[in-house]
């Protein structure tokens, strides 16, 4: 059987690339891919420039989840918080997966990856969701990686519509307020089939989570860089996987 980390153990080891234990790869990795703005303002370019270059860079941090063995790739696409950009921006964002996904969705499914969304397709364009639907349906029978893209979400907006979902089980007598506890909330939540994320990367030098994930990122490790998404490489994902692996998670305890 191919070993999937055959790039970085054995011979050919690449000296940038740190040594990684296979037996400790995390299984969900999250991305808040941040800075496609301000990478194309440093260059005088136009904002919706950085995006295009952004989207370019998701294949290849794919590409080398699925190849260390990662179970669950969650990358923070478009927050309901992002509606407030200007429209011009927000519509190419919008047109974002109409081009992403006839380009890629060949390799992705021959490589086994399963898209997936995490959010409000309320509210989302026709060819919006239309693209993304394709997509999914297209490598729904896949087993391999979960590539699950968060599109029109926010994690306020997330807990609220569980809090609500939750209260009406009470009230229709399905659930009892004495049979709620984190395990039963966390079914209520847009990812109850998935684990919570091990690590959550974030680009561009911002030291916060943006309402991504509240619920599910309580005992996250957290890696930031200053480089902006579309500088973003495998060397850098594989300096994070790294460094989660030097951490000792404890969850509360000693």
């Amino acid at each position: 059987m191919r070993s999937p980390f055959k790039k970085w153990l054995g011979q050919g080891v690449r000296a940038e690339r740190p040594p990684l234990d296979p037996e400790n790869i995390p299984a969900h990795v999250a991305i808040i891919m941040d800075g496609n703005g301000r990478w194309a303002k440093k260059r005088g370019l136009p904002r919706v420039a950085g995006h295009h270059s952004g989207m370019k860079n998701v294949k290849k941090i794919v590409m080398a989840a699925s190849e260390l063995g990662v179970k669950v790739l969650t990358m923070y696409a478009f927050s309901t918080e992002n509606w407030g950009r200007p429209k011009d921006e927000v519509d190419f964002l919008m047109k974002l997966p109409q081009e992403f996904f006839p380009l890629e969705i060949d390799e992705l499914d021959a490589n086994n990856v399963q898209v997936r969304m995490t959010g409000l397709r309320e509210g989302l364009p026709p060819h919006t969701l239309q693209a993304v639907e394709g997509a999914i349906e297209r490598t729904k029978g896949n087993d391999g990686l979960i590539l699950n893209f968060a599109i029109n979400y926010g994690g306020r907006k997330e807990i609220v519509a569980g809090v609500r979902s939750l209260l009406q089980d009470v009230e229709a007598g399905k659930l009892q307020t004495s049979d709620i506890t984190e395990e039963v909330f966390s079914r209520y939540t847009m990812t109850p089939e998935l684990p919570d994320p091990d690590l959550l990367i974030r680009t561009s030098g911002e030291l916060r989570v943006s309402n991504f994930m509240l619920w599910q990122l309580a005992y996250t490790e957290l890696w930031f860089t200053d480089d902006y998404w579309p500088e973003f490489t495998e060397e850098h994902f594989y300096r994070a996987i790294a460094e989660y692996q030097r951490r000792a998670r404890r969850y509360g305890g000693v």
